[in-house]
C-alpha cells in the first residue's frame, strides 16, 4: 500500500513538472492575440521611396562604368589577373588589351 502512494505521488509530480506552462511561452503578443492591426500590417510593405530607391540600384547594377568592365574582362583572363595583382588592373588591362597589335 505505501508503494501505490509513493508511485501515485510520483505520478503526479511527473505529470505536474510535463505539463508546466512556463510564463516565457506567455510573454509572446502572438499568443493573446494572433492577428496584427491595420497599421502594423503595413511596416510589413515596403514604401514607394524605398522601393524607387531599389529600383534605381537595379539599374545602376545594369549600367557599368568602363573601369568596371575593365576589371572584369582583365578577371577573366589569367596573365592579366596575375599581372593585376602586381600593378593594378589599370595598367594589366593596358598592358594586354589597350594597344592593339597588328603583327
Amino acid at each position: 500500500m505505501r508503494t501505490l502512494v509513493i508511485l501515485a505521488l510520483l505520478a503526479a509530480l511527473m505529470i505536474a513538472a510535463t505539463c508546466y506552462e512556463s510564463h516565457e511561452s506567455m510573454e509572446s503578443h502572438e499568443y493573446l492575440n494572433p492577428f496584427l492591426n491595420r497599421r502594423r500590417a503595413n511596416d510589413f510593405i515596403q514604401s514607394d521611396s524605398r522601393l524607387r530607391a531599389i529600383a534605381q540600384e537595379r539599374i545602376r547594377e545594369r549600367s557599368k562604368a568602363p573601369q568596371e568592365y575593365q576589371r572584369e574582362l582583365c578577371e577573366d583572363y589569367y596573365p592579366c589577373e596575375m599581372y593585376a595583382f602586381r600593378h593594378g588592373y589599370a595598367a594589366a588591362y593596358k598592358h594586354y588589351f589597350g594597344r592593339r597589335r597588328t603583327k
